[in-house]
């Protein structure tokens, strides 16, 4: 019973009470959910039901429904008996009803056409910055091109250390033999161009 008693006094700071004691929020647990009055929806899911909507509104299919409904309405309310008609011959209820319908239909293609943007916004933004990835990938590829052939332009090539040679014997040999002419040195000079045995 002491050693409750006393981890009750460490925790608990002298002359606090226990309302005037502040609340240790945890980081590791979520907060308690808010009562909210207003009823809660998920915007992504009520966002795919208006672009279904919106889609199928956009449909053949829709019309041909509607038109056929329409000419049912028209049709029972003229020739149907008096006592089965529910709507009479200025057919304001099916005005109204098609108002209603027109009146939901116009904000869920807004809002189906306001997700599409979103979503061509976002597709756009990601081809710019792909584009721009691209052009640098593009000059940094060709400032490398372009400092290889300027490094190329400086390399010694082969049939050039082979000319140098050739010169060199040549002046050794006309030293050597005093000024003796020999013809063929190495078996490149047969050929001015490139060496095709030496690829």
């Amino acid at each position: 019973m002491v050693p409750e008693r006393e981890s009750l006094r460490e925790r608990t700071p002298a002359g606090a009470t226990a309302a005037s004691r502040p609340r240790i929020t945890r980081l590791d647990q979520p907060l308690p959910r808010r009562r909210r009055f207003l009823p809660e929806y998920d915007p992504e899911a009520f966002g795919r039901l208006s672009e279904r909507i919106a889609r199928f509104l956009g449909t053949g299919r829709f019309i041909v429904w509607m038109t056929v409904v329409i000419i049912l309405w028209v049709v029972w309310n003229i020739f149907a008996p008096s006592g089965l008609r529910f709507d009479e011959y200025p057919f304001i209820f099916l005005t109204l009803m098609l108002s209603l319908q027109a009146s939901y239909a116009a904000p869920l293609i807004l809002l189906a056409q306001n997700r599409q943007d979103d979503r061509d916004r976002v597709n756009l933004e990601q081809d710019r910055k792909q584009n721009e990835r691209s052009i640098a990938d593009t000059e940094y590829l060709t400032r490398e091109i372009a400092a290889l052939r300027i490094g190329l332009g400086e390399v010694a090539t082969r049939d050039w250390i082979r000319s140098e040679l050739q010169d060199m014997v040549k002046e050794m040999e006309e030293r050597h033999n005093g000024h003796r002419h020999d013809p063929v040195v190495f078996p490149a000079e047969r050929s001015r161009g490139r060496d095709a045995d030496d690829r």
